[in-house]
């Protein structure tokens, strides 16, 4: 009996999965951590964990922003502040709040903290928040977070940077949801950003 080729090569494609679920390794990413795959809808991002009052997570960002707009993929930022910063974690909580009126506003806020790193210190840091928030009509509560909700997002940030053994800020990826090649790398240089982000676009 004569097997048709295309009939063949599902069949071995079939065997090949049933092969790899039965030894327990992943089929298609399935081991991909959900925080390395692009956002609903994109077949590419750039994610990055940052902390606010690190320096070269403020030299970097404009740099990705960029990339973002330039390859028309999404940017997925996570907050990691990171202990020895006294004002990153609360910075980030601000960032939070201006996530509630529109996500264009709170990554606007960081981007002015990145700028403006060096001028500010926990004593200035609601100064800083309050001018922002006039600027864009907007006010900041007494209490900026009363529950509570908004710090435990920023925790729950950093918690999944840990699951993925972060160590280091900035740390950045180009991932991917294609099934093949490989689902997401890591930018340890950003000279070679778009370099790396075309390579993965032709995979």
């Amino acid at each position: 009996m004569r097997v048709q080729q295309p009939f063949l090569r599902v069949a071995l494609l079939a065997l090949a999965m049933t092969c790899l679920m039965l030894a327990g390794l992943p089929v298609f990413g399935e081991d991909v951590p959900e925080a390395l795959r692009p956002p609903k809808g994109a077949q590419f991002a750039i994610v990055v964990f940052e902390d606010l009052q690190c320096p070269q997570c403020g030299r970097v960002a404009p740099l990705l922003e960029q990339a973002s707009r330039t390859y028309k993929i999404p940017l997925v930022q996570h907050d990691f502040p990171l202990p020895l910063h006294n004002w990153s974690f609360d910075a980030a909580v601000l960032a939070r709040y201006f996530d509630t009126h529109s996500k264009e506003v709170g990554n606007e806020f960081r981007a002015r903290v990145f700028e403006h790193q060096l001028e500010i210190n926990p004593q200035n840091l609601r100064g800083f928040a309050e001018k922002f928030a006039s600027e864009h009509k907007l006010g900041v509560p007494f209490v900026v977070d009363p529950d509570g909700k908004l710090a435990g997002l920023v925790r729950a940030d950093k918690d999944l940077g840990m699951s993925l053994h972060i160590d280091h800020t900035p740390t950045i990826w180009v991932v991917s949801g294609k099934r093949t090649g490989k689902p997401y790398v890591e930018v340890t240089d950003t000279s070679q950003l778009y370099v790396m982000i075309d390579a993965m676009k032709k995979e």
